[in-house]
């Protein structure tokens, strides 16, 4: 069976539980369980024979075992006593409830998992059935969980520019389900042939992260387990938690993100969660600008996480570009103490909540200096007459080629100069750190293309782009207006 057919097998039978009442969320979760388990019971058996600490009465054997209430009931303790287990067990396991109550259904997911052999497929396979499977999830608008699901088009593209290499740590202090981390394997497994001791250092001490959401938590993972990065006996070194709480306690070579935008989350968070993640106001020493603005506190912290020698890449909304006060403060700093080299302007339509107007920022850090650290800025603008659906005309990597040839084409180059093509000659352009503090507030909101949609008028874009684009202009115009809510203090408004 393919690893198309396993993911449409799998996921047809969510149709079914929802009928019951089970979320595609819930459903995604549960399946975490389950693998997990009957992965760990193919680890127990030759010729691996490994004890993963998984008592008898709560083996994937004890499952099958059970039928009717007594399996539901079975499932449920099963749940709560593996989350009191240390590791990535009990990592796995933490705050884990039943959501398929029903247990007619709970046997035939059971049944479904253990036809397959999950162990013994590659990791790509059973990796890309997981991304199919968050994927798929994220698609679901009401669920709300494509917010934590960067398009994967969009994360290959900033690993290529940055080019992580073997026996360099990695890190993401918003991970959501780890899409970066598996960019990044991916890129170093492809581009360099690895020794013995680099492979185990790729495994075990290249990915660090961190995700406040415990159910998103334990979907990234499982999606690296699965994709064999970390051991299922081993502490994850992926942390729930909030990273924007104290400065970093170990500094990285890379770090690549995409922050939750909005100063309060949209998702749906539990009572502690909120606890947690609410309190925006961080009174960081190490931080330039203090203040609610959770885009401005993630560009701040990111900064203190990289090595001296540390390169950055991290998706940012328009306001972090112009927002006066804290934002021009951070951006003067940014501006000063690092070298912010490049700027993607990114279309809307890529992500799967509408409105976002998002931007790539690239940064190497430097050493302190009086002299400010960025000379020049290279803007590529893959926004202005650039049209993307979802649904019809989804993002693709190939579409992000030439700002990767501009991109990596600059920093081969001894003249530092830019990639020369008939689309890049428009999109691609410099300017120098003088300009641009000389600029209101230090704006880095920079635009210089025509939209040639308002003035062709005998060939406009298409109607599904058009009404995309109104939904986008109105939902990008409701969120400006939660954020000057929450800004007067007002309860945010959905």
């Amino acid at each position: 069976m393919t690893t198309a057919q396993i993911v449409s097998k799998v996921w047809n039978f969510c149709n079914i539980l929802r009928d019951a009442g089970v979320s595609y969320g819930d459903y995604l979760e549960q399946l975490t369980f389950l693998i997990f388990l009957k992965m760990a019971d193919e680890y127990a058996k030759p010729p691996h024979n490994r004890d993963l600490g998984i008592p008898p009465e709560y083996t994937w054997q004890s499952l099958k075992a059970k039928r009717g209430d007594q399996l539901e009931a079975h499932y449920t303790k099963l749940l709560r006593e593996l989350g009191k287990k240390k590791g990535m067990l009990g990592k796995i396991f933490t705050k884990a409830q039943n959501k398929i109550q029903e247990p007619a259904m709970l046997s035939r997911v059971i049944e479904m998992i253990d036809n397959e052999a999950w162990v013994s497929m590659s990791a790509d396979v059973k990796g890309d059935i997981y991304e199919g499977l968050l994927e798929k999830n994220a698609d679901d608008t009401k669920s709300g969980a494509g917010q934590y699901f960067t398009p994967r088009a969009l994360t290959k593209a900033m690993v290529e520019c940055l080019r992580p290499e073997p026996g360099k740590t990695i890190a993401d202090p918003a991970c959501g389900t780890g899409g970066f981390f598996l960019a990044a394997y991916d890129f170093i497994h492809e581009n360099y042939k690895l020794n013995e001791s680099q492979t185990q250092f790729l495994k075990h001490e290249t990915f660090y992260g961190n995700e406040i959401v415990s159910s998103t938590y334990r979907l990234c993972l499982m999606n690296l387990f699965l994709h064999e990065i970390s051991e299922i006996d081993k502490d994850p070194t992926i942390s729930l938690s909030d990273a924007l709480v104290q400065p970093p306690t170990q500094h990285f070579d890379f770090v690549l993100a995409n922050p939750p935008f909005g100063k309060k989350s949209s998702m749906t968070f539990s009572k502690e969660e909120k606890e947690q993640g609410e309190d925006l106001v961080y009174n960081r020493p190490d931080f330039d600008a203090t203040t609610s603005n959770k885009q401005l506190n993630f560009v701040q912290h990111i900064r203190t996480m990289l090595k001296p020698t540390g390169k950055a890449a991290m998706i940012v909304p328009d306001n972090v570009l112009f927002e006066g006060g804290a934002g021009e403060t951070v951006r003067k700093s940014l501006l000063q103490k690092t070298n912010l080299h490049t700027i993607l302007r990114l279309p809307t339509g890529i992500f799967y909540k509408s409105g976002l107007k998002a931007n790539v920022i690239f940064f190497d850090n430097k050493p302190e200096s009086e002299a400010p650290q960025t000379k020049e800025v290279w803007y590529y603008d893959f926004r202005t007459n650039v049209h993307f659906t979802l649904r019809k005309n989804p993002l693709k990597h190939r579409d992000l080629q030439d700002f990767v040839n501009c991109y990596n084409s600059k920093y081969r180059s001894k003249h530092q100069s830019a990639w020369s093509s008939k689309k890049s000659d428009r999109r691609w352009r410099k300017f120098t750190y003088e300009e641009l503090v000389a600029r209101d507030k230090t704006s880095l909101d920079i635009f210089w293309l025509r939209d040639e949609s308002l003035y062709d008028l005998d060939n406009p874009p298409e109607p599904d782009v058009l009404v995309a684009e109104i939904i986008e202009n109105l939902e990008a115009g409701l969120n400006s207006f939660r954020e000057i809510l929450n800004g007067l203090g007002c309860e945010d408004v959905q």
